[in-house]
């Protein structure tokens, strides 16, 4: 006895782990964990990362080096002869090597502005993969709530299959006594085998429904998976806290940025510049021979007209600005007709609850007194199969309202915005 009961303890871990039990939140989050659309937030923060380091160099002195070599069909001569000078016309063949140096010392901030421009690019980007990993809610919705109706509709079925078990046996025992006729046996048997095929159909419909179910949430669910039945607390008085309004208030925080690198790109910049070379001629051009020679200095460019292209590109923001606004104002009319809707969902499922618990009190009294009919011979086995059945269609709808209740209030939670 004491081996046995050791073997027993031993194996127990594995039947706990073999019994998975999942709820809607953990489903929630294992979606947004794995999806692969959910490794998009780094890659955009590394690919953010990567433009705003090119952005810094722009800071850093650019350095070029040029080299030339070149054949001129004519050259500079002077027409006038000096007293005891000769001055040599230059080569007609040129060489020059130089060594430029760039440094970019103002640029009235337009580097700051683009970098601030990617990053409110970035939060725009990464809020609009929260919006799509957001929307998987309603997909992990639709198929939660069909396997945990499978999976009470499946205990229902074995619980009307043990009542008629308990009819069978009694059946068994009339007819080997002359009491009860065996048709009324075989009816039982009949109505048994019907439910061993509806039974089987729910398997099946529920392991496809997991499958569904398993490519959305990444992990391998099967039939000894149990899914808990949430208890949804619905508060209609909360504001909404959809994910898509923050992405219209970051795509506008996004559509101002880009102005001010807009204002910017026109302001004045100075530039310091170098050139070190070596060549013939030089920088003295009447002197033929290779020379070394360098040159400093300061150079300013500011663009004073560009024909109203500035003017044109903060119209075409200030448009853009528009039809965001119009977009928020479209998703929030879409979102209160949506939570109408859910409203009056829960309002009807709560009501139809409320009928379902009379109709079940009324048929269960009244399959108390079909048994007792039956055990007394005074019915036939067909007129109590037809009352258990009413009485199970009976617990079947209310838990089809439950299993609706609880979706409609998931569904409400996800409308408003309010599912951590």
């Amino acid at each position: 006895m004491k081996r046995v009961l050791f073997i027993f303890i031993g194996f127990a871990p594995l039947f706990a782990i073999a019994q998975q039990v999942l709820t809607l939140e953990e489903c929630y989050s294992l979606a947004e964990k794995n999806f692969p659309l959910a490794k998009q937030i780094a890659l955009l923060e590394e690919k953010t990362n990567s433009e705003i380091k090119i952005l810094e160099k722009e800071k850093l002195p650019k350095l070029d080096l040029n080299a030339q070599a070149t054949y001129q069909s004519d050259v500079i001569e002077f027409p006038l002869q000096i007293p005891n000078a000769t001055i040599a016309p230059p080569n007609n063949d040129q060489y020059r090597a130089t060594l430029d140096a760039n440094q970019l010392i103002y640029n009235a901030g337009n580097i700051g502005a683009n970098k601030r421009m990617k990053t409110a690019e970035l939060e725009t980007q990464q809020q609009q993969v929260a919006v799509n990993l957001y929307n998987l809610k309603s997909r992990i919705n639709q198929n939660y709530f069909s396997v945990l109706l499978f999976q009470e509709q499946e205990k229902l079925l074995n619980s009307k299959m043990e009542q008629l078990n308990a009819r069978l046996k009694e059946a068994n025992t009339g007819v080997k006594y002359g009491a009860v006729l065996p048709a009324s046996e075989q009816l039982l048997s009949a109505e048994l085998l019907k439910l061993e095929q509806q039974l089987s159909q729910i398997t099946f419909d529920r392991e496809k429904t997991l499958k569904n179910l398993s490519l959305l949430v990444f992990q391998d669910l099967d039939t000894n998976t149990t899914l808990t039945n949430p208890e949804i607390l619905v508060e209609s008085e909360i504001n909404s806290k959809r994910p898509e309004l923050e992405l219209f208030k970051l795509q506008e925080t996004q559509l101002e940025t880009s102005k001010e690198v807009i204002s910017k790109s026109n302001y004045p910049k100075l530039y310091g510049f170098a050139q070190a070379g070596y060549g013939n001629p030089g920088l003295n051009m009447l002197d033929n021979s290779f020379q070394d020679f360098y040159i400093v200095g300061l150079k300013l460019n500011w663009n004073l007209f560009d024909w109203g292209k500035t003017k044109e590109k903060r119209n075409t923001i200030d448009i853009s600005k528009e039809i965001v606004s119009t977009e928020k104002e479209t998703f929030l009319l879409n979102n209160e007709i949506q939570q109408k809707e859910a409203e009056s969902d829960i309002g009807k499922y709560k009501a139809m609850l409320l009928k379902d618990i009379q109709i079940i009190e009324l048929r269960e009294k009244v399959l108390q007194a079909t048994t007792s009919q039956l055990q007394n011979g005074a019915i036939t086995s067909s007129e109590y199969i037809t009352e258990l059945n009413n009485l199970y269609e009976a617990r079947v709808d209310q838990q089809l309202h439950e299993v609706q209740l609880a979706m409609a209030k998931a569904n409400y939670k996800i409308i408003k915005g309010n599912f951590n």
